[in-house]
């Protein structure tokens, strides 16, 4: 079995420097996974999912959102949060970055891409698909569904998974119908699990000490995403043995 490499780095979006953390496979990643993590920024345990990809075989790296670390007061991640959506192609132009960061820093052999999120990363991932970005496979985790700029007809080329909780308030039925119809419009490959009295930040332990009442982690949603996820990275990925797996 191929050990796992890690690093943190620097990379840079305009003049804003942002920090990356990798985990991959030393040999033969069968896919690269970009992380894009909470409005809270990149937290560890975004790292810890980063390394059990890893350990499963794919080059996995968190990017970063805003340059400012880890945010524990969530008024100041609101505000950069805010900030950064102000401008919608700039803010798909960031994460843009980090799909070319993991390209340059990942060793896969092969062009084989996808995205997930959670929270603020899972509106992210879609805005990349909405994008168009040539990418094979995106995974929202109770992310936002609206947006300011809605998928074309056509434009997206990435399968999509979306994992929802059915309770999550910041994400109402209004909105849910919306992104179907406007998933139906486009053309797009979708999925989407739908987990009934679930709230927002399903994945997450640490959801159940946050004082929001809408946030709390469901185990079962958990496990059932994570089932979700990695069935549609076989899917996709149309994973196959690997030499040192033989």
């Amino acid at each position: 079995m191929s050990s796992i490499e890690v690093q943190q780095f620097t990379y840079r979006h305009g003049d804003v420097e942002l920090s990356g953390y990798m985990a991959q496979p030393s040999r033969y990643p069968r896919a690269g996974i970009l992380i894009v993590p909470t409005i809270a920024g990149p937290t560890q345990l975004m790292f810890d999912r980063a390394r059990w990809l890893a350990s499963l075989g794919y080059s996995a790296m968190v990017c970063d959102l805003y340059g400012a670390g880890v945010l524990e007061d969530i008024r100041e991640a609101r505000k950069l949060a805010d900030d950064l959506r102000a401008d919608a192609e700039y803010y798909r132009d960031r994460f843009r970055c980090a799909l070319d960061e993991l390209r340059v820093r990942s060793q896969l052999a092969n062009s084989r891409i996808g995205a997930i999120g959670y929270c603020m990363g899972g509106e992210v991932v879609l805005e990349m698909a909405r994008g168009g970005e040539d990418i094979a496979l995106v995974v929202s985790f109770h992310g936002l569904l609206a947006t300011p700029l809605p998928a074309k007809r056509g434009s997206i080329k990435s399968r999509i998974l979306v994992c929802h909780g059915r309770a999550d308030p910041f994400v109402p039925p209004k909105q849910v119908r919306a992104f179907l119809e406007e998933m139906d419009f486009a053309g797009a490959d979708c999925h989407m699990h739908i987990y009934s009295g679930v709230l927002h930040g399903f994945t997450d332990p640490g959801s159940n000490s946050k004082p929001e009442e809408a946030v709390r982690y469901n185990a079962s949603a958990d496990r059932q995403s994570k089932a979700a996820m990695l069935s549609m990275f076989e899917e996709v990925f149309e994973t196959r043995k690997t030499p040192d797996q033989e």
